[in-house]
């Protein structure tokens, strides 16, 4: 499709100023993200070679490995909004008390709630209305199907039992729910299609009567979660989309929990990667990050042999190959950061105006950098997220005020931080008497 000029410089500009107005409030930019990212074009492409295996019906993982500072959060964004241009249904989950690994249902529960895809966030009754759409399409296109609403309903029915048939067989209750929310749908039966939604999220809260409408007893659960799971790919790959992309963010967390906790969500990793291998998981793809810790850690997964032989790497150097199952983000550093600074200038000048380069120059950058990496003991890997935003704010008095001139009048300032530093940046902070 053919987007007229003027059309595509309103897209560009709103998302530049989409990117601007993240960086100065700390966060990551919600689209975007390839026209700030610096030092990923080989693991970039190595992502999207998996994501085009994956849409062609395999399955497939990737671990991302880093310390604080190396920018995986970012890094996972960005592999997810490259999933997003090829047409996948993404989700981002952090490993938390709500999402914790040893739990499946609550992982799963954590994915159903937070699908996105290129038009809608919180997608799931979205792509379920997409997947019976196109079955009636289907139907009435193929003349299996009829344009009188109670023939088309029943052929509709009977092809979500054909669709799902591999699932059924070992668990009948998500073709039950699908069938009751599209009748409760064409009834105009509002309250029960929403309770059909809500108990294939697996949400808690779905009371008796549409157990009662569907036939079933009991509710998802861990044993069944990725059964489930399997279910709802099946259903966004029949309603368009080529698959679905999860990040599992944050797994270091789980060295914390208890010995029997550790265990539980270790077996949980294993779980995954054994479907992925086996073929039980086509057109989904897993993107897992943490720490060197967890991944070398004595309360890691080198505690569980078969599953560290099995992700673990050897170093390589400077030579680092990506197609391995980790991918080795090394930190930030100031050639990074100064880069970054640069494209942030081009992005800015796109969002307002042309910034003055005469003011925000190279020189400025790079002592600018230095003066904020003065108050958190000379670390640039710590400091991307303060700097920009520091930076951001620069950008922005030099548009409004003709007369400030950054060189002269920025000076860094911590005290305004106080409450907003994560515990890595406080950890590292000079304190100033």
């Amino acid at each position: 499709m053919n987007i007229p000029e003027p059309e595509q410089t309103a897209r560009r500009r709103h998302q530049s100023l989409n990117i601007i107005n993240a960086l100065r409030r700390g966060t990551v930019p919600a689209d975007g993200l390839e026209r700030i990212a610096v030092g990923f074009y080989m693991e970039e492409g190595v992502i999207a070679r998996q994501l085009d295996y994956v849409a062609e019906g395999g399955g497939d993982l990737k671990f991302i490995r880093g310390d604080y500072g190396s920018g995986k959060t970012f890094f996972v964004a960005r592999a997810l909004e490259i999933a997003g241009t090829k047409n996948f249904v993404t989700v981002h989950v952090f490993v938390s008390p709500q999402a914790p690994l040893s739990k499946p249902k609550a992982l799963y529960q954590q994915i159903c709630a937070n699908l996105k895809t290129n038009e809608t966030e919180h997608a799931l009754k979205t792509i379920v209305d997409n997947w019976l759409f196109a079955i009636e399409e289907r139907l009435i296109a193929t003349g299996s199907g009829s344009v009188e609403d109670a023939l088309l309903e029943a052929a509709t029915e009977k092809e979500i039992e054909t669709a799902l048939a591999g699932i059924s067989e070992k668990n009948s209750a998500l073709a039950a729910a699908l069938r009751t929310y599209y009748r409760a749908n064409n009834a105009g039966n509002f309250p029960i299609a929403q309770a059909a939604i809500g108990w294939i999220a697996a949400e808690p809260t779905v009371g008796r009567d549409f157990k009662q409408e569907a036939g079933i007893k009991g509710e998802v659960d861990d044993a069944t979660a990725f059964l489930f799971l399997s279910g709802l790919v099946e259903i966004l790959h029949g309603a368009g989309y080529k698959g679905l992309a999860i990040a599992i963010d944050e797994l270091e967390t789980t060295q914390g929990l208890q010995r029997n906790q550790r265990e539980r969500s270790y077996q949980t990793l294993a779980r995954i990667i054994d479907a992925l291998d086996a073929g039980r998981m086509p057109h989904c793809y897993f993107l897992f990050t943490g720490t060197p810790a967890f991944f070398d850690g004595s309360r890691g997964i080198r505690s569980v042999t078969p599953l560290y032989d099995r992700i673990s790497v050897a170093e390589t150097g400077a030579y680092k190959n990506p197609r391995q199952p980790q991918i080795h983000l090394a930190r930030f550093d100031t050639g990074k950061l100064e880069l970054v600074a640069l494209k942030v200038v081009d992005v800015y000048s796109q969002a307002f105006r042309e910034v003055d380069r005469e003011k925000v120059t190279h020189r400025f950058i790079r002592a600018m950098i230095k003066k904020i990496t003065g108050r958190f003991g000379g670390r640039v890997d710590v400091i991307p997220r303060i700097f920009l935003k520091e930076f951001v704010d620069v950008l922005d008095k030099c548009e409004l005020y003709e007369d400030y001139n950054p060189a002269d009048g920025y000076e860094f300032e911590a005290d305004h931080l106080k409450g907003e530093l994560k515990a890595e940046e406080e950890a590292v902070m000079v304190v100033e008497f």
